[in-house]
């Protein structure tokens, strides 16, 4: 009997785990007392690692289809199918005929995060799409031409605030999400036993809001309105109070130009606020001593998602709550941090490139996922004919997912890079595998960007594997697409990627020694970060190393051609027209949909895992009793719900939880279709919520989705 001790690769919680392997079985996964961050927190997500690890429907052994139907193959096999068909395919159509698609798995992969670039690269293809444009993208944006860097994203001083106001965010449940933070519920009590207060605006009751001092219904989608309304009352009432950012700011006055027509009373009919609700939440907000804004996934997600994640900032800054000890701060990582000595080369912009068919702009390199069907499905100089996904599952995150399920029927060849035959990779033609989290490296190259402590961690893989890891599988790949055929030399393809590492580290490659892989860039990258760490010094802390609290960064962090903060950057205030036409807006009658966080699931393939699809782990549509009755609903029976793009039927569960005129049906489920060898989630299929998304309601600024605020059709039965 062995123990590992390991940090979780589920989510962005990035837990300590302590793992006990009994002859090659996992017989026990506990939280790690001695973690440097999760001082033994443990979900039960974490605590599933062992039945993923044993998952019989987990692929072993990579797969190509032959005559529709999927057969197990050798390596060797795999890439052969690979160079026959994939080379052609660049060569004759050119190098956006093949888009790439990378999905939430591939970021908590240290192999995916620090390799799928240098394979991206080589394909040359301008069709990139990843999860981000379904989650986050505006933050990445507001953030880019606020600071500069659509990586300089602060977080809220969790350990030191005294005043946390939360949007449309359920970290109880999450775990945090573009916040690292272990122990989220530890953390937010710790505010309220030093006299803080936490105050939530969601328009659910979620185990946050219970948690909270202070919880506001808002209607869903109007919360750039309602942020809006609380900068409004800070200038009118003479509550900004910029302190040492008042050097650092640009825009100030523009942005109360933007702020007047925002009234309290305005907003409170859009939002569902009440105007002194809203009056006392800018005071208490302006007042507060160490006070932070934090905002997710409600608030992203949305058709003014940018808006949103622009205003959150803009109140840390009025309220002289940015970069300040308990507001919001910019972390310092150990390895990876792009701005950690002066910033970018260039200031942040968008729309270097847009999409063929209807034009969205690149976002960070990126194109919305709403885009990638229509991209299939238009023929033309262009036309995507080939797509590779690394551990993505797009047609149950993205939206109108049935049309691009239908689309990716199209393609003349997909490859995936995944564990499972699941909704998307059904449609491919080759599936290759990676090992289970237990059987590979890791380190949160990327989340450690976002963590609310200062704090590294290095795990090496807990068992052996016998398959190719996926930085192998990665460069072979590479090797492909590069014209070196399938049995490149995957060594030299490793060095010639520590080099560019080392060079953009400003580094020799030697230092590293004898390292090769993830460990030799991340030992780079170590060398070359603001602590000076190796990877032999995390090596010899298996709990992680302890970096320190969260320090202020300004004005060094800043990378704007200013080299201030734009508050009013033009390509943000732009959409401003488009939100006050909004407000007088009377909401019609129908139900709108929203998501909804579930403490046992996090992406969509943790429904194959027995632990985690037991108990309140349901996929129902929670409706308030009011819309109930008026609807003609009852609890258990089934309502059908319908929108442009789709319609679903679904169990109806009845809670006052839900604000009036809101339907909440979780997302990730919908394991109802042919072609999948996910028996646990089949068995408990639920339905997909994205078959109602539209992939024309978008935020306009980053062209992602809106994933809440759907109007919907509502009929019993």
């Amino acid at each position: 009997m062995a123990t590992a001790h390991i940090t979780c690769p589920l989510c962005e919680a990035t837990c300590g785990l302590s793992v006990t392997v009994e002859n090659g079985t996992v017989t026990d996964v506990r939280g790690d007392a001695e973690d440097v961050f999760s001082h033994g927190y443990i979900c039960p997500k974490g605590a599933s690692l062992g039945a993923l690890h044993h998952d019989p429907d987990r692929l072993r052994a990579p797969l190509v289809k032959r005559a529709g139907r999927f057969t197990e193959v050798s390596w060797d096999e795999a890439f052969a199918e690979i160079d026959a068909r994939l080379p052609a395919l660049l060569n004759d159509h050119g190098r956006d005929a093949v888009a790439v698609y990378a999905g939430n798995p591939s970021v908590h992969n240290v192999s995916s995060a620090l390799y799928s670039r240098a394979l991206f690269k080589a394909i040359g293809t301008r069709n990139v799409y990843t999860a981000s444009t379904v989650d986050q993208m505006p933050k990445h944006f507001s953030c880019g031409y606020l600071f500069g860097d659509p990586f300089s994203i602060p977080v809220p001083d969790l350990d030191r605030t005294r005043h946390l106001l939360i949007l449309g965010a359920n970290p109880l449940v999450s775990n945090g999400s573009l916040m690292t933070a272990a122990d989220v519920r530890g953390r937010l009590r710790a505010i309220q036993r030093r006299g803080g207060k936490i105050v939530v605006v969601d328009p659910c009751r979620t185990r946050t809001a219970r948690l909270a001092d202070e919880h506001h219904r808002i209607r869903p989608g109007t919360d750039a309105a309602l942020l809006f309304a609380l900068v409004q009352v800070i200038f009118t009432e003479n509550l900004v109070r910029l302190g040492r950012l008042e050097e650092h700011v640009n825009g100030l006055e523009r942005l109360a130009e933007l702020a007047a027509p925002f009234t309290p009373e305005v907003v409170a009919p859009l939002s569902g606020i009440d105007a002194g609700a809203i009056r006392e939440l800018a005071r208490e907000l302006a007042r507060a001593d160490r006070a932070a804004v934090y905002g997710r996934i409600g608030t992203t997600a949305q058709p003014f998602g940018t808006l949103t994640s622009w205003l959150i900032d803009v109140l840390n800054v009025l309220t002289g709550n940015l970069d300040s000890e308990g507001g919001a701060m910019f972390p310092l990582a150990a390895a990876g941090q792009v701005n950690s000595s002066g910033g970018r080369s260039k200031p942040f912009t968008a729309g270097r490139w847009r999409s063929r068919v209807r034009g969205y702009p690149e976002v960070f390199g990126e194109l919305p996922v709403a885009a990638l069907a229509e991209e299939i499905t238009t023929p033309g100089d262009g036309q995507i004919r080939a797509l590779l996904t690394v551990a993505g599952n797009p047609c149950l995150s993205g939206p109108n997912a049935a049309k691009l399920s239908e689309a990716l029927a199209e393609l003349d060849f997909m490859v995936s890079v995944d564990v499972y035959v699941n909704e998307t990779t059904r449609h491919a033609d080759v599936i290759l595998p990676g090992p289970s989290p237990l059987m590979r490296p890791h380190y949160d190259v990327a989340l450690y960007q976002l963590a609310v402590r200062n704090v590294a961690n290095w795990t090496p893989p807990a068992l052996p594997s016998d398959q190719p890891q996926e930085w192998q599988t990665l460069l072979r790949l590479t090797g492909i697409v590069t014209g070196q055929g399938p049995d490149a030399d995957i060594e030299a393809l490793d060095e010639l990627v520590a080099a560019d590492t080392a060079r953009r580290a400003g580094l020799d490659p030697t230092v590293a020694g004898e390292r090769n892989g993830p460990q030799r860039l991340l030992d780079l990258m170590l060398r070359a970060g603001p602590y000076e760490l190796t990877l032999a010094d995390l090596e010899a802390a298996p709990h992680g190393v302890d970096l320190g609290p969260l320090r202020p960064r300004l004005p060094d962090i800043l990378c704007t051609a200013s080299k201030k903060i734009e508050l009013a950057a033009e390509p943000i205030v732009s959409d401003v027209g488009r939100l006050v036409a909004e407000l007088g807006e009377k909401p019609d009658d129908r139900l709108v949909l929203i998501g909804r966080r579930q403490l046992h699931s996090n992406n969509s393939w943790m429904h194959n895992l027995p632990p985690l699809v037991r108990g309140s782990n349901r996929c129902t549509a929670q409706v308030h009793p009011d819309d109930a009755q008026r609807l003609g609903l009852t609890e258990g029976g089934t309502a059908t719900f319908t929108t442009r793009t789709g319609k679903v039927s679904a169990t109806v569960e009845l809670t006052d939880d839900v604000r009036p005129g809101v339907v909440s049906i979780p997302h990730g489920w919908g394991h109802d279709v042919e072609g999948l060898r996910t028996a646990v989630a089949t068995a408990h299929a639920g339905v997909n919520s994205n078959l109602l998304s539209d992939d024309r309601l978008l935020d306009v600024l980053s062209g992602t989705a809106a994933l809440n605020g759907i109007p919907v059709d509502v009929t019993p039965g």
